[in-house]
Order: C-alpha cells, then structure tokens, then sequence
C-alpha cells in the first residue's frame, strides 16, 4: 500500500480546512446576525459574537400569523422548483439519452444550449406575452414552465454526458431480451446513469430555488411569489432589520441543504452499485 507523504497530507488537510472556512464562514455569519439584537448589528465597532441570543425572529418568519406572506414565499418556491425540477428530467433523460445514442442530433442539442448564451432580459418580453396570452402570469405553473425552458437544456446536456460512457452492448442484450424502451431506460440506463441523474437533479433544482429575475418579473403578489423575491422585499423599505433579513437567508437555505443531504446517499450509491458486473 503506497503512503503518502506527511508534508502532502498536512498540505491536502490544510486545503481542505481552507475551503471549507470560505465555504461556511458567510453561512456562520449569516446565523449571527440572525440571533443578534438591532444593537450588535449597528454597534461600532462591530460585535462579531452576540451578548445574548435572540431566536424571535425565526418565531415571526415561521408564525403563520406574522409571517404569513413568508410561509406563503417558502410554499411557492418549492412547489416551483420541485415541478420545474421534475419537468426538467422527465424531459431531459430521454433526450440525453437520444442525443447520445444518436451523435447526429447533436447540432440540435447545442442549438438548444446556445440559449443559454442570451440574457434573462432578452427573453423577458416574449415570455411574458406568452404568459399573458395564456393567462399564467403571477401563475407557480406558469413560473415553472418559464423555469422549464431554463432547465432542460442544461439537464440534457449534463445527462447526455453521463449516458455517453454506458456501454451499448448492455443496451443490445436487454433489447434481445424484449426489453422496451422504457424499460431499458429504467433498468439498464439509469440506475448506471444514478450518479449524474443525482448531480442534474440536484443543480436544477438550485437553478431554480435561487432564481430570482423571471420571479421578480412575473409574480406580482403571494398567489406565486418564491422566496427569493419575498427576502428582497424585505430588504426594500427605508429601513431594513439585517437581521430579519439574515434569519430568512438561513431558512431559505435549508431545502437545498435538505436536498444535497438526501442526494449524497444516492451519488453514493450509484457509484457503488452502478459499476458494469461481469
């Protein structure tokens, strides 16, 4: 068994412990100033530890009274990004597996990637007409089809490179086995693909949680307001509570984490279990 080095693990340690303070320091900060008083917050100089722990503002945000337009923000960015997540791969698994299995649909794949290219305002117009047309505007569905058009190409994409390396000959012996398609992609495909199905399901739905333009442009009260648009307004009067405005970035940040949690196991597990067996 090789070993390495002493002075390159204490390296590889040091850059771990290093990445992880950028990482996490702003999150740390983050959850005190959300349990600082007002006086902490605007004392100079600046008080990096609280003299004492105030929770109330988490009690206003989560009561349903006091924080009734939040809870109602939280509600639709979920119900928002999980549909557009969803939608996303429902599309995308098919045709990342059409454009792998078939190299000359590729010039249609990067027709769509292209998109991505053009800023958020220069689809603004013509999605919103389309919107209005249909009477989706300040509409979760609606916001969710919007965030659709952002997500599957980008989980295509990412799916197409993760069903390139499947080799076909397993493809070809469920196919002779009267396997259908469905259920060579349900058997076969995707429980070697788990691991990059995972990663796309975990990257859209960030895409979509933090979004913040398309909302702004297209909700206009909490019948679809997300969250991102709601810890703005917060911040939009004369006179702001940083901490108010802290405590919602922290529980904002929790369905993310919640979802990178329950995807580990998952990436884990595909990379354990989804090898080919001989």
């Amino acid at each position: 068994m090789e070993h390495r080095p002493i002075a390159l693990t204490i390296f590889i340690h040091l850059a771990a412990l290093i990445v992880a303070l950028v990482v996490l320091a702003p999150l740390a900060w983050l959850f005190v100033m959300s349990v600082s008083s007002n006086a902490d917050l605007s004392a100079k100089p600046l008080a990096w530890w609280p003299e004492t722990f105030d929770f109330s503002r988490y009690r206003t945000l989560l009561n349903r009274e006091t924080g009734q337009a939040f809870l109602a923000s939280l509600r639709n960015s979920v119900v928002v990004a999980g549909m557009a997540t969803l939608a996303a791969l429902a599309v995308g698994i098919p045709a990342g597996w059409a454009a792998s299995r078939k190299p000359q649909l590729g010039w249609t794949l990067g027709a769509v990637i292209a998109t991505y290219m053009l800023p958020p305002v220069a689809l603004s117009v013509p999605l919103y007409l389309i919107l209005a047309r249909f009477g989706l505007l300040n509409n979760v569905f609606g916001l969710s089809l919007v965030y659709l058009s952002i997500l599957a190409p980008f989980v295509t994409w990412l799916l197409k490179a993760g069903f390139d390396p499947i080799p076909r000959d397993l493809e070809q012996a469920a196919a002779m086995d009267g396997a259908r398609l469905d259920q060579l992609l349900r058997i076969v495909i995707l429980p070697l693909a788990l691991p990059v199905v995972a990663t796309a399901l975990i990257f859209a739905f960030l895409l979509a949680w933090d979004e913040f333009f398309y909302a702004l442009l297209f909700t206009s009260n909490q019948d679809a307001k997300t969250l991102s648009v709601a810890i703005a307004d917060l911040a939009g009067g004369r006179v702001s509570d940083y901490g108010m405005i802290a405590a919602a970035g922290v529980i904002a940040a929790l369905p993310p984490v919640l979802v990178g949690l329950l995807m580990q196991r998952a990436l884990i597990s595909g990379l354990t279990n989804g090898g080919v067996k001989g």
